[in-house]
């Protein structure tokens, strides 16, 4: 007898509060399907009535990110643009495939990055940016990178390039756009603003006049 499709969902929810714990994970969370607007897809994510914006350390989300991609000299704004595709900031994010967290951390990756909670914050970001900084010191090409991270770097390897699967290339485009808008719009914030320039005063020239010996009146400047 095959099991039914609600029992499989409230065993995913169980396995992720648990793995959360009690004060990280809300008691009124849900398992919900949506469509994923990158790929179409119906995707399964664990949805809080009201995600934190802070982790249990109380700092912030975007100080978090700074923090930890200072620390791992990576962009910021490169770490938000791989959120924002992966999880769209939920905290609680659960993909079909198991993917975990803001940065949608695989159990193994997880594992692999020392991440024992992927649900809580702090972790999830320290485990995904150092995997985004291994990418990026493997492949030295932040879209390739970008790709490994979807897809996996096996993939990239075994293409030499962005793999050809339609979500990770959707995926890549997604995230570089993002990240290209950021770039800019924080380039517009620190760059410098002109000075007005101060309108000179007009040259005085005297006007002379004399007439000729025809008896033509002639007017000139000097």
């Amino acid at each position: 007898m095959r099991p039914c499709f609600g029992f499989i969902a409230g065993l995913a929810l169980a396995a992720a509060a648990m793995a959360a714990g009690a004060e990280d994970f809300p008691a009124r969370a849900t398992s919900v399907v949506r469509s994923d607007r990158r790929t179409g897809r119906l995707v399964r994510a664990v949805v809080a009535p009201a995600a934190p914006s802070r982790a249990a350390s109380g700092k912030p989300v975007p100080d978090l990110v700074k923090r930890t991609a200072e620390v791992h000299q990576l962009d910021p704004l490169l770490v938000h643009s791989v959120i924002e595709a992966e999880s769209d900031y939920n905290p609680y994010a659960l993909s079909p495939k198991g993917a975990q967290g803001l940065m949608q951390l695989m159990p193994s990756t997880a594992r692999r990055f020392g991440v024992a909670d992927t649900f809580n914050i702090a972790e999830n970001i320290e485990g995904g940016v150092r995997y985004l900084k291994y990418l990026m010191d493997m492949f030295g090409d932040e879209r390739l990178a970008v790709a490994a991270y979807n897809a996996g770097e096996q993939a990239v390897m075994r293409y030499h390039g962005v793999p050809p699967y339609p979500e990770t290339q959707n995926y890549v485009r997604t995230v570089s756009a993002s990240y290209a808008s950021a770039k800019s719009a924080a380039a517009a914030q620190t760059a410098p603003k002109e000075e007005p320039k101060e309108e000179s005063e007009p040259v005085y020239r005297p006007i002379e006049q004399f007439t000729d010996e025809q008896g033509v009146l002639h007017v000139q400047t000097r």
